[in-house]
């Protein structure tokens, strides 16, 4: 064969080789990345939530996610060294799908273990809620009594509404009951008399009161009582009793209090359940 054609084939494959050895290099170093090692995901905790429920969940004016929870949860995540992810659960019917399916590793707001003690491995109760209505200022609504025939709106997806079902001699004196997707719809029909009252949990509706229908009041009474507690896969004790351990020292220290405490305009301090 021509020298000068065998000179060219050996260049050629040369640097061929080398091409394919710098290409899989590269692969390699793709592949042991933060981005895809695997042990860097492990160490994230994502938090799925429901991001329109104030204060526990929701965005701020800068555009992130904070609220009562997931300052609680971001905090258990740097005591252990996790990445914290706040994962929005878009469709709240969809939580436990989402759970199942390891999409997040928790359900951690507002989230009551009344009626659903069950369908979770949970933690301990962390703080007590009592659903009560909201009410224009000017409506002669001072009470429960006053909602005989009274239409209200709640949103979907709550513990709050089986908690009137519940209460059979509050539920066979009011009027229609209407499930709506969010708390902001709900509001809305309230200031234009669609309906006559909205119901929500005590926490929320303090925040709606002072942050944007100061026009509006909370009744002095409440549907009934339940307890909110961090909501885990069935069958996840693991977890579970990592994230229980350090919310115990967290009580300890005074770290939940001291969060409680940013939200007082809201009353959640005096929510807060002790060990």
């Amino acid at each position: 064969m021509n020298k000068k054609i065998v000179f060219i084939l050996t260049l050629t494959l040369t640097i061929f080789l080398m091409i394919s050895a710098v290409s899989a290099g590269n692969m390699f170093d793709f592949f042991n990345s933060d981005e895809a090692n695997s042990e860097n995901a492990d160490d994230n905790f994502i938090v799925g939530f429901n991001g329109q429920f104030p204060p526990f969940g929701y965005k701020n004016e800068s555009g992130e996610f904070t609220g009562f929870d997931l300052e609680l949860a971001k905090e258990v995540c740097k005591r252990n060294n996790w990445t914290f992810r706040a994962q929005p659960i878009i469709d709240w019917n969809t939580k436990q799908l989402e759970l199942n399916s390891n999409e997040i590793d928790c359900i951690w707001s507002e989230f009551s273990i009344d009626g659903r003690e069950n369908d979770y491995t949970w933690s301990e109760p962390y703080f007590n809620n009592t659903p009560v209505v909201i009410v224009k200022s000017n409506s002669n609504i001072t009470n429960f009594n006053d909602l005989k025939g009274k239409s209200l709106e709640i949103q979907q997806g709550t513990s709050a509404l089986q908690s009137i079902r519940n209460n059979t001699t509050l539920n066979d004196t009011l009027g229609k009951i209407t499930e709506v997707d969010i708390y902001d719809t709900a509001m809305m029909d309230l200031e234009s008399g669609v309906c006559d009252g909205v119901i929500a949990d005590s926490g929320m509706a303090q925040y709606i009161v002072v942050e944007k229908y100061p026009d509006c009041k909370v009744l002095n009474e409440s549907i009934t009582h339940e307890k909110y507690g961090v909501g885990f896969k069935k069958g996840n004790t693991e977890l579970r009793d990592q994230v229980q351990k350090t919310l115990d020292e967290m009580f300890k220290d005074g770290t939940v209090d001291k969060i409680a405490k940013n939200y007082s305009k809201y009353d959640i301090p005096n929510g807060v359940i002790h060990p």
